[in-house]
């Protein structure tokens, strides 16, 4: 399956929301972004109802101009953004820069607590985590999970601990063990395939939108299931770095044409202070 066919239109509504409006105390107009959307073949009828649920999961606010609707952003969704902006452009692909420090965590969960335990491991794998061992996970680096694990309501159930390896330990060996590396891998390389090409290529000018706000999601989902391991404990053709150039290539190349393009297809107003 490409990036194209499966792209959930909440998650390009996201990125078209941090390409437009994050940091810039505007809303935008519901015909503007129903437009945008239909050139990137997703129909008003799936774009109204991400709007919605939007609005519904305190992602987005409501603010009415006249006889025409506006969307802003909320105080859950301006974090949500700052942080894949981060995850983007900060922290990046590549761990250059660890120091050797892993983050611990053990669990003990009565037989009966089958959802919790999925629930806690879905979001310790999203937090960059693998499994050591059935109830010991480790991540790299230092991870603060005190949020997550509260959040679950299972803070009395989970013990977290920093820690480092033995200097005999094949550090190498455990992330090929603990990790899915060749998924991983094959999704950076996908993405390179997909976008090389646009290294050299221009799209149609009302494209150009449509397309980096296609390649940011598609690098965000790669990122962010990527646990940033360190880099000289990763096979030596390990495709992230590669990927990343490929990335940064195509958004500064596209990046001219979107803006001419938002410029003349998006509505949008001053954000006023909500009631």
């Amino acid at each position: 399956m490409t990036g194209e066919e499966s792209l959930r239109p909440q998650s390009l509504m996201l990125t078209f929301l941090g390409d437009q409006v994050l940091g810039r105390d505007v809303c935008v107009y519901s015909g503007s972004v129903i437009d945008v959307f239909a050139r990137a073949g997703i129909g008003e009828q799936a774009t109204r109802s991400t709007l919605t649920r939007m609005v519904n999961r305190d992602l987005l606010r409501r603010q009415r101009e006249g006889r025409r609707m506006y969307f802003g952003l909320t105080e859950r969704s301006e974090a949500v953004l700052r942080d894949g902006k981060r995850r983007i452009w900060q922290t990046g692909a590549v761990n250059r820069h660890w120091d050797g420090t892993w983050t611990l965590l053990g669990f003990s969960l009565p037989e009966s607590w089958q959802r919790q335990r999925h629930d806690l491991r879905s979001q310790l794998t999203w937090s960059g985590f693998g499994p050591l061992f059935n109830g010991l996970w480790i991540a790299p680096g230092e991870v603060d999970v005190s949020a997550l694990v509260a959040e679950l309501g299972l803070s009395a159930h989970v013990k977290v601990f920093r820690a480092h390896a033995d200097a005999g330990m094949d550090i190498g060996q455990m992330i090929e063990e603990t990790w899915e590396l060749s998924d991983l891998a094959g999704r950076y390389e996908a993405f390179g395939r997909r976008w090389q090409p646009w290294e050299d290529e221009l799209p149609h000018p009302d494209d150009g939108l449509v397309l980096r706000l296609r390649l940011q999601t598609e690098w965000l989902r790669i990122v962010r299931r990527d646990p940033r391991l360190p880099v000289k404990h990763l096979p030596d053709d390990w495709p992230a770095e590669q990927a990343e150039k490929t990335f940064r290539a195509v958004h500064e190349r596209l990046s001219p044409l979107a803006r001419d393009a938002s410029e003349r297809l998006l509505d949008l107003v001053p954000a006023r202070p909500q009631a």
